[in-house]
């Protein structure tokens, strides 16, 4: 977030970045979350960047996807545009799994007509040297490549 901060300040974008997820939250978590952060902030645009812990605790895919319409259609509510980032999931939870997961995102960006970023962590994922040891997480190496997979489709919305 603070790269993003920084990309918006250079260029003179009045817009403040404000982090409300928490590390290893899932999409039933945000969306408890998300009204009050949602009144308190505000914003312009809502980032929806979740899913991934829920494909790794192997909740129920229908049950991630209705956290995140809820989501979207609070922050659509709210008077917000939203920006969807997709997440994958590791090849050993199987073909038919991962495809669905992944085809989630994009449902959702149609339905809602929103902008997506299909895999946030492009480009970042499959280069070790940029993740944490947990093989899950990035690093700070990766955090640059993140910005800029993010940066198009939201620059459209600011």
């Amino acid at each position: 977030m603070q790269l993003l901060q920084q990309r918006l300040d250079q260029q003179g974008q009045d817009h403040r970045v404000i982090n409300a997820s928490i590390s290893g939250d899932t999409t039933q978590g945000g969306l408890t979350r998300l009204p009050a952060a949602l009144e308190q902030f505000k914003p312009d645009v809502v980032i929806i960047e979740l899913g991934g812990n829920d494909g790794l605790r192997g909740i129920n895919l229908q049950s991630t996807r209705t956290n995140l319409a809820q989501m979207i259609e609070l922050a659509q509510q709210s008077g917000s545009q939203v920006l969807l980032l997709g997440m994958m999931l590791p090849p050993n939870f199987g073909k038919a799994f991962t495809e669905k997961f992944l085809g989630m995102y994009k449902e959702l960006a149609d339905h809602y007509s929103l902008p997506l970023v299909p895999f946030f962590l492009d480009g970042v994922a499959d280069r070790p040297e940029w993740m944490q040891a947990d093989g899950i997480h990035p690093n700070s190496q990766g955090q640059p490549t993140m910005l800029e997979n993010v940066w198009p489709m939201l620059e459209m919305l600011i």
